[in-house]
Formats: C-alpha cells, structure tokens, sequence
C-alpha cells in the first residue's frame, strides 16, 4: 500500500499539490501558487483602471462599494502623476474585495451601450447633413426604411431645415429633424443593441 502521510507533506511544501480534501473526500478551497495570486491582483487593478477611465456617470451607474465608487471619482479630479499612480494603488487594493465577473460585465455594457449610441449619433447626422444639402433620395431611403415613421412630418421638418439654412436663420428645424431622426434610428437600435459587438 502506497503511504500518503509523508510524500503529501513534502508535496504541499514544494507547492505541487494545489488542492486540499477534507475527510469525506469533497474537494476543498485551492491553495493558490504565488504566481496565480500575482496573476489575479495583476486582472483586478487592470480592472481598476478599466472602471476608472470611464465616464463619472458610468462609475456611478454600476453597482460598487461605496469606497471604491469615491476613490474612483476622486481619481478622476488627481491631474498629477504621482498622486494618480498612488491612487490607482489603493483603488487597486480595495479590488481584492469585490467579485470580479459582474463589473466585468458593467464595464462591457457601459463600453458598448458607448459605442451603440456613438455610431446611432453619426448616423443620424449623417442623414441629417444629406437632407439638408438637398438629397431627396435619403429622403425616400429614410421614408422606406422607416415604414411606420411619420412621412409627411419628416418631409416637412426636411424642408424647414432647408429654409432656414437659405434664409440665414437659426438651425431650429434642423434641431428638431435631428431629434427626430434619432428618435427612429433609437427605436430600431433597441433590439439589437444587447447583442452589439463591435
């Protein structure tokens, strides 16, 4: 019969065996290699510089413990180096107390919720900036892709827009056509802007 008593000891000292059972054989906690450890603290303050080059409203928006969430803002306000280094340290330290996989995924929807709405902003003023210079084949494009839009109040807001760019006036029904226009390309984003992956 092979003898466990002393090789284990051995084993456990040299850092081979990584896992523990108890007495009725379930697995118990792993005991963690230094290199694993450093590799863990390594992903939780790149996480913590991840959560702090978001926006202030992003920060405050995902759910964080309190100190974190205020070392996080007052990071945001540090403009010199070494007290941003010094402060990304302790941000870096109360990471060790958090779970890891959901701020991974706040900070992935606040990325891509970003985007969406980045790429929804220069399309719409894509469109817009067309309407405007007198293409009315956007104007039926729009009108096709939009079946439900209001056709006759996109015409109209259209040829406002128009008028008062000939006429050297202030940009209200370009305002308004924009607004509109974000309006239904929003609602058609809607849907598929859970599964966005840029």
């Amino acid at each position: 019969m092979r003898r466990w008593g002393s090789e284990t000891g051995v084993a456990q000292a040299k850092g081979i065996l990584t896992t523990l059972f108890s007495e009725n054989g379930k697995v118990m906690e792993e005991k963690k290699s230094k290199s694993q450890v450093k590799r863990e603290m390594t992903a939780l303050q790149k996480l913590g510089e991840q959560l702090a080059g978001l926006t202030e409203d992003q920060i405050r928006k995902i759910e964080l413990p309190e100190e974190l969430r205020e070392a996080l803002l007052f990071a945001k306000t540090m403009r010199k180096h070494e007290a941003l280094r010094r402060q990304m340290q302790y941000i870096g330290t109360l990471m060790r107390d958090i779970d890891p996989e959901p701020v991974e995924r706040a900070i992935d929807t606040a990325l891509h919720g970003h985007r969406v709405q980045q790429r929804v902003f220069q399309q719409v003023e894509e469109w817009r900036d067309e309407l405007l210079k007198g293409d009315d084949a956007i104007l039926e494009e729009l009108m096709g892709r939009f079946p439900a839009a209001d056709h006759q109040h996109l015409r109209q807001l259209t040829l406002n827009a128009r008028k008062e760019i000939v006429q050297n006036k202030p940009p209200k029904s370009s305002r308004t056509l924009f607004r509109y226009l974000r309006a239904l390309l929003d609602e058609e984003e809607r849907p598929s802007a859970e599964h966005f992956h840029p």
